[in-house]
């Protein structure tokens, strides 16, 4: 008896032991599927970003130039302090001493510049996530950045392939993400930049949508809009494709809706809140107005640039030659790449934001030379590219893609980041 006992004493202990790793074998499993699922995508990308992110720094090395500018702007003792300069010097401002909002008038400003410029331009998601990591690490405000922003892009490049897959199959997905990687402007991919981090969110909130996941899509918008303003393309995109479910019924009625009253609520709420800071509801447009010169103008400012690039005049705003010469081609390949992407029949909420992005992009005063990168997140222009280079065996797609990455150090690092503003 003792030892049937015994026996029986001990079942639970060898149930609970089965019921504990039950989970570990399914955390591996799923670990496993993840892999195995978006690996090609992320290692195409990551070799691809790889070898021109090393063009590029190459490439500063060579110059010198950066010996020769301010760390603040573009310069710095060596090649990798570039990566942190421009927007990164904010950013790390932010990270460092959090905000101080304020509209400043400045005493005999230069034309069109009458309040100083300061970090309450600069979303909070990317700096909060720099000193987070900083906090934890031992690498300091600019490693953490990095850190963000590698693994970021990885999750980005995930995220393309993803919604890729779903409309053209996992061989397009991968050749997608992988374009991305080589895409004009890429080079602030991997920097002390909120590029990559927006465009994760993007990505995977487009892809909840697609998949009806709306609660989901909603907070990621959320969490988008507390990264970059432009994040108002993404959320007019998910609050315009939950306002057709909602007229289809499909998903029901409060999934859709969830998703339409949470998107706004990131970007809404930072912009008040600078707002309330600076005792001016409007304060955030005046502070881009006033400070850095960049507001919606219905595409005036991109129009002068074209125009005086074709005529070869440097008579407009911010005028960098190689890098607007290379944003007047890329915004003539607009019309053709929209035509290619709507003959696919993408679903509303890619088609929305893409355009949304485009209109923003093209229809706002800014550095007509970081058109490149401001059209980063504009990824599912890529998508009839991809469905169309799904033909190629993969030596030649290693050939098509490897050339396109050695030449994206130049086009997508180097001329942005020297001989532009990023």
């Amino acid at each position: 008896m003792s030892a049937i006992s015994a026996v029986e004493s001990d079942l639970p202990e060898q149930r609970s032991d089965e019921s504990a790793a039950e989970p570990a074998v399914d955390w591996r499993e799923r670990a496993r599927g993840l892999a195995l699922r978006f690996g090609p995508a992320v290692w195409c990308y990551a070799v691809l970003k790889l070898v021109g992110f090393t063009v590029f720094m190459k490439l500063l090395s060579f110059s010198g130039d950066y010996l020769k500018k301010h760390p603040r702007f573009g310069g710095g003792a060596n090649p990798w302090d570039v990566l942190a300069s421009w927007d990164g010097w904010w950013y790390q401002q932010v990270a460092q001493f959090g905000y101080h909002p304020a509209l400043v008038a400045v005493p005999n400003g230069s034309p069109g510049f009458t309040v100083e410029q300061n970090s309450a331009a600069f979303f909070p998601l990317y700096p909060g996530l720099m000193r987070l990591v900083s906090e934890v690490t031992p690498f300091g405000l600019y490693g953490a950045g990095m850190i963000v922003s590698v693994t970021a892009s990885l999750v980005a490049a995930a995220g393309i392939y993803a919604v890729v897959d779903r409309m053209a199959g996992p061989r397009a997905g991968v050749i997608a993400a992988g374009l991305w990687a080589i895409a004009p402007g890429s080079g602030a991919e991997w920097a002390l930049y909120s590029d990559s981090l927006f465009i994760a969110l993007a990505a995977w909130s487009c892809y909840c949508v697609m998949t009806k996941q709306w609660v989901t899509a909603g907070v990621l918008t959320l969490v988008a809009g507390l990264n970059r303003p432009t994040s108002a393309a993404l959320i007019g995109a998910v609050g315009l494709a939950a306002l057709v479910e909602l007229y289809r019924r499909e998903s029901g009625v409060a999934r859709p809706l969830t998703a339409m009253l949470l998107a706004p609520v990131g970007l809404l709420g930072y912009v008040g809140w600078v707002g309330w800071r600076m005792g001016e509801w409007g304060g955030y447009f005046t502070l881009q107005h006033d400070a850095w010169l960049h507001y919606f103008d219905w595409g005036h400012g991109t129009w002068a640039a074209i125009r005086g690039v074709l005529l070869g005049r440097n008579d407009y705003p911010f005028a960098y030659h190689t890098a607007d010469l290379l944003a007047t081609l890329i915004v003539l390949s607009l019309p053709v790449l929209i035509v290619l992407l709507v003959r696919l029949r993408p679903p509303l909420v890619l088609t929305a934001y893409t355009l949304a992005t485009l209109v923003s992009v093209l229809g706002s005063l800014g550095i007509f030379g970081n058109t490149s990168r401001y059209l980063l997140p504009a990824f599912p222009l890529l998508i009839a590219l991809a469905v169309a280079m799904r033909k190629l065996s993969w030596p030649v797609l290693a050939a098509v893609l490897g050339t396109g990455a050695v030449a994206s150090g130049w086009y997508g690092g180097y001329v942005i980041f020297e001989l532009g503003i990023p």
